[in-house]
């Protein structure tokens, strides 16, 4: 079952960087952009991973917590951090839970081949962990501005 508006994301726990579990009770009390990507230290999400970095003081300003997901496993996401100086987790659903529970995970054409994979997407909460607002099949560019100017008009 894929997470609606106006639900709470089901428990879980799934390991991320910094030697942290990512669970969503951690997260009450402040809002939550919650972005998936395809991979690690590809063109797209090297820019998108940046443009979050470049805006996190306005999400904090907003009192949003940004946590990027993608089913990368922990070392890929550590060098990622480190090559782009993140100030943010990394989830590492190798296992494909939370990818499951927001149902981003669909077939793409790749260089003429039909193949699985993780549609950019980005899902904000607001503090009481309730989905509030999602994007799906995402653009990277502007998107980031998209994410903060909604993030800011939630309570």
């Amino acid at each position: 079952m894929t997470i609606k508006i106006g639900q709470t994301i089901p428990y879980c726990e799934i390991p991320a960087t910094s030697q942290l579990t990512f669970s969503p009770k951690a997260y009450q009390g402040k809002k939550l952009v919650l972005y998936f990507y395809p991979k690690d230290s590809t063109p797209g999400c090297t820019v998108e991973a940046g443009e979050f970095r470049d805006h996190i003081e306005s999400f904090n300003q907003a009192n949003a917590l940004v946590v990027g997901v993608s089913r990368d496993h922990l070392r890929s996401h550590e060098n990622f951090r480190q090559k782009l100086d993140l100030p943010f987790e990394l989830v590492a659903d190798t296992e494909e839970k939370l990818c499951a529970i927001f149902g981003v995970m669909k077939m793409k054409n790749m260089y003429g081949k039909q193949v699985r994979g993780l549609d950019r997407s980005t899902f904000l909460f607001d503090s009481k962990g309730v989905l509030q607002k999602e994007w799906r099949g995402i653009k990277v560019t502007g998107h980031v501005a998209e994410v903060l100017a909604a993030a800011k008009k939630l309570d």
